[in-house]
């Protein structure tokens, strides 16, 4: 039975002033320090009225690199309530009323909603793999090359990758690419271009997000190094405006590198950040175009969890 207008009492007026305006994982995480829970005694919770959430999934819902929308996961948000000694539907209400919200900052065509749905259909498809969230690797570097062709459109990107194995046996690398708005991930070529061939692929049409199993000729030990280099030829949206990089773990280096057709030059580029999909954008900082090679990039030399990317204007 609840017990919302009790539960209404025994809210702190800050906390309480946070589940009136949001956003939901704002709204989560002052809950759950509020309590003063560790994550795994949250779990622990769940799993008494039912529920079975991971540990992992929670921090991405406080984070906001992840949003409930399974059925199952929207059980847990109600469970959350009672257990974080919440009003009635305080915490569902934020999912409903924040799920339109425009982003200013968002360009149009990829909207809140759309990379929210990517983020459920992401877990979906690494599952399919049968994938953990960090596949035993730990980056050491990566450097991104992303290519613009002449109508605009993202063409292709390749990434150089330095990992190293936190576990025995690892033996793949799973490769995530999210098109632009209306691309077709069926038609996008997966390329396994140095020390790895290509496995299973999987893809989500609607949202446009490809998943590619890169296979290494060798089973890593715990400690060990690996480079490998691969690449997406893509080429199947329209007209793109940017490029964004997502990660779940801190650590290791970020090179990102854009570089535009001659017969399509923008006008001006700019490197931002962001904590998470649900936050506002900052770091912005202009990029200066390189004239002869007509490319742009940044260099994050410790990357932190978040989002980080380069936009740009056409006209």
């Amino acid at each position: 039975m609840r017990h919302g207008t009790q539960h209404a009492d025994l809210v702190p007026a800050e906390l309480e002033a946070t589940l009136r305006g949001g956003p939901f994982h704002v709204a989560l995480r002052a809950a759950i320090a509020a309590r003063g829970l560790p994550l795994q005694r949250v779990q622990h919770h769940l799993s008494r009225y039912g529920v079975k959430v991971g540990v992992t999934s929670l921090s991405y819902w406080q984070q906001g690199a992840r949003r409930p929308q399974r059925p199952e996961s929207l059980r847990a948000v109600r469970a959350l309530e009672e257990i974080l000694q919440l009003p009635d539907e305080s915490l569902i209400r934020l999912l409903t009323s924040t799920d339109e919200r425009p982003d200013p900052d968002r360009p149009p065509g990829r909207s809140y909603r759309s990379l929210v749905e990517a983020s459920g259909v992401l877990e979906r498809l690494l599952a399919e793999l049968e994938s953990p969230l960090d596949g035993g690797l730990h980056t050491i570097g990566r450097h991104e090359r992303v290519r613009i062709g002449a109508r605009r459109e993202l063409l292709a990107r390749e990434s150089h990758h330095i990992v190293r194995a936190h576990r025995d046996g690892v033996d793949r690398y799973i490769a995530i690419h999210h098109g632009d708005p209306g691309c077709a991930p069926g038609r996008i070529a997966v390329h396994a271009l140095e020390n790895c061939r290509t496995g299973r692929v999987r893809w989500h049409s609607e949202t446009g997000v490809l998943v590619a199993e890169l296979l290494f000729d060798t089973r890593l030990t715990s400690g060990d190094t690996f480079l490998f280099r691969y690449g997406f030829e893509d080429g199947t949206a329209g007209v793109s405006g940017e490029y964004v990089r997502g990660f779940t773990f801190a650590g290791g280096q970020y090179a990102l590198q854009v570089c535009f057709d001659e017969d399509a030059v923008p006008v001006r580029c700019h490197r931002f950040t962001q904590h998470s999909v649900a936050a506002p954008r900052s770091g912005r900082q202009e990029l200066a175009l390189s004239g002869h090679h007509r490319s742009v990039h940044l260099v994050e030399p410790r990357v932190r969890a978040g989002l980080v990317g380069i936009g740009w204007d056409w006209e």
